[in-house]
């Protein structure tokens, strides 16, 4: 289901730092209740904070998560989580590989979340934007959830020629992407791409955190710094298993590492259980070729 021809793309104009991108919560309404009680400590108002989409799956609160959102009036763009559940599809629309542990276990979680999706909450999903546009510095960056034509493409640090097409393509200085679970910012050509990670799932790296990304903007120069986020991740594991969800994603919860590794390349995959630090990239546009 998912994947297809772009859809809505939305143009948000000049933003004014800082700004809080941050990808799909996945149903962890402690996270987000956490990334909330951070912003107002930054002083981050809601119209500045971005979620890159799948903000129903995985976690046991697919309903607070969106209310939640819906209420601050945070920016979110369609995952492919919004674009099955606003069709009432049959699957998540992930395109975990066949077979793979997380293909398995992909069917418990995706039943539960579709089952607490309102027809309101699934009016909300269809009408976010599959892109949004603007300015910031005077850099021109597109948010997208996967890839640009394919809501679903998993795209990783080293996929570099990959990552130079999809600029091309979305004819962006930087773009701001999730869906692949990890943070990552990389200069492809003159062009940034980053990903905030997830919200509502650790990164693999061995720690039960989280990650997300506060973005400024001064003298022409774009900062990225890639934050973990402490939660209470024991209450969100406590009522997963209390809701009957997968076991194995209860243990990524508390362990930070990933029930499956098949999606990951190979660099990616070697790095299980390694703890990730914060990274602050400062970085200014140059002129874009493409690949």
């Amino acid at each position: 289901m998912a994947g297809g021809p772009p859809g809505p793309t939305f143009d948000l104009g000049p933003l004014a730092g800082p700004l809080i991108v941050f990808g799909g919560p996945l149903g962890n309404i402690d996270a987000l209740d956490a990334l909330l009680t951070e912003a107002r400590a930054l002083g981050v108002a809601p119209q500045n904070m971005i979620c890159t989409g799948d903000v129903a799956a995985y976690c046991a609160d697919p309903a607070p998560c969106v209310a939640t959102l819906r209420e601050a009036r945070i920016r979110v763009v369609m995952g492919n989580c919004e674009q099955s559940l606003a069709e009432d599809g049959e699957d998540c629309g992930c395109d975990f590989i066949a077979g793979s542990t997380c293909d398995a276990l992909a069917d418990a979680w995706y039943q539960y979340t579709r089952a607490r999706m309102t027809p309101q909450d699934r009016a909300w999903m269809a009408a976010l934007p599959r892109r949004l546009n603007f300015t910031m510095g005077d850099v021109r960056i597109a948010v997208i959830h996967g890839g640009g034509c394919k809501i679903n493409r998993y795209l990783f640090a080293g996929d570099r020629h990959a990552l130079a097409e999809e600029m091309a393509t979305l004819g962006a200085e930087m773009v701001i992407a999730g869906h692949s679970g990890l943070p990552f910012t990389t200069d492809i050509g003159g062009g940034l791409w980053h990903n905030p990670g997830a919200l509502g799932l650790p990164a693999n790296d061995g720690t039960p955190r989280v990650w997300y990304a506060l973005i400024t903007a001064a003298a022409g120069e774009i900062t990225i710094a890639q934050r973990p986020l402490d939660y209470d991740y024991r209450a969100q594991a406590r009522k997963m298993r209390a809701a009957g969800l997968p076991e194995a994603y209860a243990q990524t919860i508390e362990s930070g590492l990933w029930p499956d590794t098949a999606l990951l390349p190979e660099a990616q995959a070697r790095a299980t259980g390694q703890a990730l630090r914060p990274l602050t990239v400062a970085w200014r546009a140059a002129n874009f070729v493409g690949p």
